[in-house]
This record gives C-alpha cells, sequence and structure tokens, in this order.
C-alpha cells in the first residue's frame, strides 16, 4: 500500500516517477490496446472496467496504466505490492475498499507481482471481486495461466501488454529532453544516435531507458554556459558496456548470429561461446539468442541427438527466469552442448519437402481408411472403413495406406545416420521392409 513519509517531499524522484503519464493521450506503447477504436481504450473511456490482469515485461507501463485507469474512472486507487504484504494486509485493503463502496466510491486495487501471492491469498480477494467491493487489476511477468489461481483467473480479463518497440522509446527519451518536469529546463546536448542507443540497451523497458538517460545527462559534461554535453565515453561510463554500438537491426546482428549458427554447426564450441560472448556483451536479448539455439537444437541436429532440444528448451527457461548477466552460464552450457552434438538436418529437409507437397496438393482427400467414422453417415460412407489397429498386431505394424493416392511412395524422412539416428535409420529400414514384404507400395 502506499504510504506517506514526512521525508517523502525530500526525496529527488527518479526521471521515470517524474515523467509518469496522467492520461492515455501521454501513454506510450500498447497501440493494440489502447489505440483509437481498441478494446481496453473503448473500456477505459466508457467507464465500464472490470477486473483485469496486465502480462508483460518489465518496463512497458502496468503500473502507469492502471493509476491512469483510476484516474479517468474516478476510482479510488490503493497501490498494493505482492512482494512486502500478506492476508493481514489484504484484509485491512479489502475492509477499506467494503468502506468505499458503501459511500458509493469504486476501489480500483492495483497488485503489484500477483504472481508471487500463494493460493491462500488470491483466494482472499474473490469474495470481495464477487461482490464488486473492489476492480483487481494485477500485473504479472509471469504467464497467468499458470501463476493465478483459475477461480480468480476466470474473472479477470488478461491484457498482454508489450515490449516497447525502439521508436516509442525514442520518442519517449526526446520527451525527457524537453518536458519541464524532465530536462525541459536545461540545455542538453546528446547526438540522436546516441539516444537510440539507449533506447536499444533498454530493450523494451521504458523505466531502464528514463534511468540510463538520467544518469548519462547527471554525468554530462558542463561547461560555463550550463550547457551539458554527453559524450560516447560518458554512455558507455554509465552503462559499463562499450558495445552499445552494437546495433541489434543492423548487418552486425545479423553477421553475429549467422557466425554463432555456423560455429554450432561446425562442431566448434571455442568459436560458438566466443560469438556467444561478443552478442551477450553487446547488449543483446538473451531471449533472442536462447530462441535460435532452440531452432538450431532440431534443425541441424534433431534426432541425432533428441537432448539437444531439451537442453536448448531448459535454457530458453533459464533465460526467462534469471536474464542477463546470471543466464549467460546456462546458453552457454547449450550452445557448447548443441555444437558438440551429432548433426543432421534431416528434420528442416524432411518439412521442406512435405510443404512443397502439401502446398501443390493442398486438395488431395485423406484416405477413407484412417479417417474418423464418429457418425452413423461417415460410416456409411466408408470413413474408417478396413482401420487397422497397429498395437493389436505382432510386429505393431499394418500394411494402412495413409499418404493420399498422389504422394504414394514419397519419402521425406531420411535419417542422416549420426548419433541416436544411426538407430532410427536401421529402424526405418526394417519398417520400409516389412511393408513391402506385406504389400505397400
Amino acid at each position: 500500500m502506499d504510504q506517506i513519509s514526512l521525508f517523502d517531499r525530500e526525496m529527488p524522484q527518479p526521471l521515470a516517477a517524474k515523467l509518469r503519464p496522467q492520461n492515455l493521450d501521454d501513454y506510450v506503447g500498447q497501440t493494440h490496446l489502447l489505440g483509437k477504436g481498441k478494446v481496453l481504450r473503448r473500456l477505459i473511456e466508457g467507464d465500464q472496467i472490470s477486473s483485469m490482469i496486465f502480462w508483460g515485461p518489465p518496463g512497458v507501463g502496468k503500473t502507469t496504466l492502471a493509476r491512469i485507469i483510476a484516474n479517468q474512472t474516478k476510482s479510488s486507487f490503493i497501490d498494493f505490492s505482492a512482494v512486502t504484504s500478506g492476508i493481514k494486509e489484504i484484509r485491512t485493503v479489502m475492509e477499506q475498499a467494503e468502506k468505499n463502496r458503501q459511500y458509493g466510491i469504486r476501489t480500483l486495487l492495483f497488485v503489484d507481482e500477483i504472481h508471487r501471492f500463494n493460493k491462500a491469498q488470491q483466494d482472499a480477494f474473490l469474495p470481495f471481486v464477487e461482490k464488486g467491493s473492489i476492480v483487481l487489476i494485477g500485473a504479472t511477468t509471469e504467464n497467468p495461466s499458470f501463476e493465478i489461481n483459475s477461480a480468480l483467473l476466470s474473472r479477470c480479463k488478461v491484457f498482454v501488454l508489450q515490449a516497447l518497440s525502439v521508436e516509442d522509446l525514442k520518442g519517449l527519451l526526446q520527451r525527457a529532453l524537453t518536458d519541464p518536469r524532465g530536462f525541459g529546463s536545461q540545455k542538453v546536448v546528446i547526438p540522436e544516435q546516441m539516444l537510440e542507443m539507449i533506447a536499444e540497451f533498454a530493450n523494451g523497458d521504458a523505466r531502464n531507458a528514463l534511468s540510463t538517460l538520467e544518469m548519462v545527462v547527471l554525468n554530462g559534461e558542463l561547461d560555463g554556459n550550463g550547457v551539458i554535453t554527453v559524450t560516447q565515453e560518458t554512455l558507455e561510463q554509465c552503462t559499463s558496456r562499450k558495445s552499445l554500438l552494437y546495433d541489434k537491426k543492423g548487418e552486425e546482428h545479423y553477421n553475429l548470429i549467422s557466425a554463432l549458427h555456423k560455429s554450432m554447426r561446425n562442431s566448434d564450441p571455442d568459436a560458438a561461446v566466443y560469438w556467444l560472448a561478443r552478442m551477450l556483451e553487446a547488449g543483446e536479448d538473451p531471449l533472442y539468442v536462447a530462441r535460435r539455439v532452440v531452432r538450431f537444437a532440431s534443425e541441424d541436429v534433431g534426432l541425432a541427438d533428441p537432448q539437444a532440444l531439451q537442453i536448448a528448451v531448459a535454457a530458453y527457461q533459464a533465460c526467462h527466469f534469471l536474464g542477463m548477466p546470471e543466464c549467460n552460464v546456462h546458453l552457454s552450457q547449450a550452445v557448447i552442448y548443441v555444437a558438440l552434438a551429432p548433426k543432421s538436418n534431416a528434420m528442416e529437409v524432411a518439412y521442406n519437402e512435405a510443404k512443397a507437397d502439401a502446398i501443390e496438393h493442398l486438395a488431395e482427400p485423406v484416405p477413407l481408411v484412417i479417417r474418423n467414422g464418429v457418425t452413423g453417415l461417415m460410416r456409411d460412407l466408408d470413413y474408417g472403413k478396413g482401420y487397422q489397429y497397429a498395437h493389436d498386431t505382432e510386429e505393431k505394424l499394418t500394411n494402412m495406406q495413409c499418404l493420399p493416392d498422389a504422394l504414394l511412395g514419397r519419402e521425406y524422412y531420411r535419417p542422416a545416420g549420426m548419433g541416436q539416428e544411426a538407430q532410427l535409420k536401421q529402424r526405418l529400414q526394417e519398417i520400409k521392409e516389412w511393408k513391402k514384404d506385406h504389400g505397400v507400395k
């Protein structure tokens, strides 16, 4: 809950707090929800809000949006943190909300990091949400489907907030330099290229972007005329990264991810981990790298070592949980593992060839024998007629035709024979020989 201290007025506010938007017109980002005519904007402007969950990464404006909703819908706003509060605090707040309701005042309860509440704490909100004592707005960086009780989740509308774009953040930084609440009363010289670097460095987080800008301006070079100049050296010192010159959308970005991918494909763990470090230390999003490694685990390793995909997915989850710099070791583990794993591109080749046939033969009918005859009419039309249940056979194989007539004999999956795929290659050959002996074309 918000608590007022006698010393609050003496404490300087961070730039992000000073520039907190007061209305929807000043709010940056989330145009898919708040653009003209979009669903959430209509609900707010029509004063028809109900309990909801904001799910999105840090610094995208979840708390700010909740405050704007409270202001524009004439609600009493209570800011509540799941980190520092328990059931006792929940009950105290609910008592106040119930008193407000009796006086005809709607209470908007904003719960930050609602996923940190346990089941009992979340359940404590239910009766008050149901009878309308409060409008609950929860904020979470975790998937609500897994972290919020189904009973509470069913009473809330989930809105997914997205990371802010570089253009969104650049606009926010430029406003900070001209707004009197920010640095508008000072003369600050900072090249636009540096603003873009800060926006890139922030990874979609407005709070991060504004904090970085505040730090570089406060540490800028002040001349005799009161002009503050921000240099590249200042920017590098305040972020501890010379690599801000790295452009996540430019050629170097693609050069480095290409180098990482091809080093892993060439089974060179030393080169792979070097290019990984180059990307991470340059400020690359670790989740982006993790997604590429997950792709590589199937595209270039595949069934030659099925565990590669498990390790890559686990690394992605670790990056999501921990972020940088802690997740660098998890990515290193995944990158080195897939680099050393036996290689096979049979998965990609199989899908691409099947895709080409699927596009060319989009209207090919499913063979009747493998259709599901769930109604009498379907059975009368021979749906499922002659179907053979493989588990009822000694070999667990049948001679049923599963491909359309136009594609009989097609072979998409051709094992490379490396690693565990050698066993699959042998098994596939045995299956093909059995089917040939039993009349399968």
